[in-house]
């Protein structure tokens, strides 16, 4: 059996725990519990803090996890990075006061700057050969220059509210982040296929979200502009039908392109244009 570990709460969790449903795998509710099964594919759902995750996965505890890229990286365990999830999204930023004038990274020489990510900003600087004092502190970060703590912090930020609530301007992006699957190093011939089919399932949920499936009756001599318009993740779908001159075009696109295709294919004279959810796309 799999054992996958998961951060225990927050927005990852319920996120993995979605992922992990749509990939039609059910999981016990937890109830405060430290393990939990699957009721219908062999994993069980190990729950932890996010920064013990990588850790854990290393030393071979739990066999494959659901964290976030920058605490696989801060943590440096030896993982292997199987899948990015895209979804957790955020970057981990530089950020000053904002009436500072910021002149570029070379502004933190000598500073003093406060994170929770020391790692992953002692590898910035250290490419840059910035010399700064690096303040480590956990909880609130970005209340640390306003109390003298630190010239200036680095965060995570995903919409930049926090930052401007303190009088803080996000001045350098250091990472881009999500939530990525990992595994432990060298697993066995079984747990990989599992892994395999798990990582299978999760691309074909992903691949699916944002989509929708069109279909259009098109005049036969409009085909090749249809096809312009509409091009689909392989070869669109192309059935003739009943009435002489027609036939159908099935095809996947962006929820974004469906009112700008759907105008642009009226224009040509395509007619009964429909669009439906999809809910998987298995590949």
């Amino acid at each position: 059996m799999l054992r996958i570990a998961l951060q225990s709460k927050g927005r990852l969790n319920e996120k993995s725990i979605e992922l992990l449903s749509e990939a039609g795998i059910g999981i016990e509710e937890s109830n405060r519990r430290l393990l939990s099964k699957a009721s219908n594919f062999p994993v069980e759902i190990l729950y932890l803090r996010d920064d013990d995750i990588p850790q854990t996965v290393s030393c071979g505890i739990a066999d494959v996890g659901i964290v976030g890229y920058n605490e696989v990286l801060e943590r440096d365990y030896p993982v292997e990075v199987f899948q990015h999830l895209e979804f957790g999204k955020c970057r981990l930023s530089l950020a000053v006061p904002k009436y500072i004038e910021y002149t570029g990274p070379e502004f933190f020489e000598g500073k003093k700057v406060a994170t929770s990510y020391p790692g992953i900003l002692r590898a910035y600087f250290g490419r840059l050969n910035i010399n700064c004092e690096i303040r480590e502190i956990t909880g609130s970060v970005e209340i640390s220059p306003s109390i003298g703590l630190a010239d200036g912090i680095f965060d995570i930020v995903s919409s930049g509210g926090t930052l401007v609530q303190n009088g803080l301007a996000e001045v350098e992006t250091v990472m881009e982040s999500d939530a990525v699957l990992i595994g432990t190093p060298g697993l066995d011939g079984e747990k990989m296929q599992t892994v395999r089919t798990l990582m299978s399932r999760f691309t074909s949920v992903l691949r699916s979200r944002g989509k929708k499936y069109l279909l259009v009756n098109v005049p036969n001599d409009k085909i090749d502009e249809a096809l312009k318009i509409i091009p689909s993740m392989k070869s669109p779908t192309l059935l003739p039908l009943a009435d002489k001159g027609w036939s159908a075009i099935h095809a996947v696109i962006d929820e974004s392109e469906v009112w700008d295709k759907a105008d642009r294919l009226k224009q040509i004279g395509a007619e009964d244009i429909l669009v439906l959810s999809m809910e998987k796309l298995i590949i």
